[in-house]
């Protein structure tokens, strides 16, 4: 059945160039547990509000990666991966003993022959801070220049931010996510000041010595929901926010007409700061996103209530499966946003890696989710073929784990957990994934 279902019509999945990054990924607050050893996060705040947790939990324990990494490290090079995209938690640094955690998980990656990739901020803002004031992207460089002092003698590989776009639009502008604001677009300042913290963590990582620095956006198509003007107009205001917004000012050095006038203190500044060279451009990848103009009323769409007011509504894809989430399953649309990006930005536009992609769907023989990484693996190798230099892909995510609002109703993992035991259990796409790293690797 894993050979079947890693073969389309009789083809074998095309290989990637020599060199190729294939890695997993997850992050602390998810996975981690251990909150007593740490310093508190917004998180932690935010799920001890009643109702904000769609199942009433917190991730108190999660998987308890903290106490059980190496069992997971063993799982790590079981499959086969050649590098690991984990987070570093900013809460458990400041509580003076979380780099000895980390020192730890390095070695043993190491030792299994698998490359640490950190992500320095997955969401987890120590208590106290706030984004909204511009001294956090200060505290957050003094961060970054002590976990890089502590581990860039092993780890040559680093990524400063996850995802700024949903932090901003869910955390502080829709109120879904921590720290449960309500902001809409006075939000905005948000989003500067953590691409200006970007900044500021390229140059510390610069300093500390470090050469293959990227960020995670994510990212996706924009579809019209028709070609009535006021349809493409509201979705070309969309893709501004969610794409442009985020990946203008990283490439070009520039916001997109309009919005740089909306940020805080000195912009064009800033920008000098954000726009540091990358050595490589990180994307998360899931749906495209079909947007028209505003229709009057309140919208729920993938468990988010988008407000009447906003210039525009998020439409269902008809025609696709989707997942247990509600997301539409498009692989094409990865092809399309990579050659999208190649076309808009060109020489600007780094290479690339595909920092995360993946699905959630229950159960453990999950065909659904080897169908879904097969089709989003050829549809990358398509990207490859058209030209976008590509270096690498991280399936979405080692473990089922805590799924931020949603509690653990969502199973993203390509290892079943028990969240009772914690046992760990190899999924069907776990073996689906360890063939295909086979297959790929070099010939003699």
């Amino acid at each position: 059945m894993i050979q079947r279902m890693a073969t389309d019509a009789g083809n074998p999945t095309p290989r990637f160039p020599a060199g190729f990054l294939w890695g997993v990924s997850t992050s602390a607050h998810q996975i981690e547990g251990a909150a007593d050893e740490r310093e508190p996060s917004v998180w932690d705040a935010f799920t001890a509000e009643p109702g904000r947790i769609k199942d009433g939990s917190t991730a108190a324990v999660a998987c308890d990666h903290y106490h059980r990494h190496r069992e997971d490290v063993a799982l790590l090079a079981g499959l086969g991966v050649n590098a690991y995209r984990f987070s570093v938690s900013w809460p458990r640094v400041r509580s003076g003993k979380g780099l000895d955690f980390y020192d730890r998980l390095v070695d043993d990656l190491c030792a299994a022959g698998v490359r640490p990739v950190p992500t320095l901020f997955h969401w987890d803002l120590p208590a106290g801070l706030d984004w909204l004031e511009r001294d956090t992207a200060a505290r957050f460089a003094e961060y970054v220049t002590r976990v890089a002092e502590r581990l860039g003698d092993r780890v040559t590989k680093w990524i400063t931010l996850n995802e700024p776009a949903e932090h901003t639009l869910l955390g502080h502008a829709l109120g879904v996510h921590a720290p449960g604001r309500q902001l809409l677009f006075d939000a905005l300042p948000v989003a500067h000041h953590q691409l200006l913290a970007h900044g500021l963590a390229v140059r510390a990582l610069r300093a500390s010595g470090a050469t293959d620095i990227g960020i995670a956006n994510s990212h996706g198509p924009t579809w019209a929901a028709s070609t009535e003007a006021a349809d493409v107009e509201a979705a070309d205001f969309y893709d501004v926010l969610l794409n442009r917004l985020f990946a203008d000012p990283l490439l070009l050095g520039r916001y997109p007409e309009g919005i740089g006038e909306l940020m805080p203190g000195d912009v064009e500044a800033d920008l000098k700061v954000i726009a540091e060279p990358l050595d490589w451009y990180g994307i998360n990848y899931y749906a495209p996103t079909r947007v028209g103009a505003p229709q009057g009323a309140e919208i729920e769409f993938g468990g988010v209530t988008m407000p009447a007011e906003l210039p525009f509504s998020v439409r269902e894809i008809e025609g696709h499966p989707v997942t247990d989430f509600g997301w539409p399953v498009v692989p094409e649309g990865l092809t399309e946003l990579l050659t999208g990006f190649r076309d808009r930005y060109g020489d600007r536009l780094p290479p690339v890696v595909i920092t995360e992609n993946g699905c959630s769907y229950p159960g453990v023989d999950d065909q659904e989710r080897i169908a879904y990484l097969d089709g989003h693996i050829r549809a990358l190798h398509r990207a490859v073929a058209a030209g976008v230099d590509v270096r690498g892909y991280f399936v979405w995510s080692l473990l089922d784990n805590f799924e931020w609002a949603e509690g653990y109703a969502r199973r993203f993992g390509l290892v079943h957990v028990d969240f009772g035991t914690l046992e760990r259990t190899p999924k069907a796409s776990y073996r689906w994934y360890r063939e295909l790293l086979r297959a790929q690797a070099p010939t003699a």
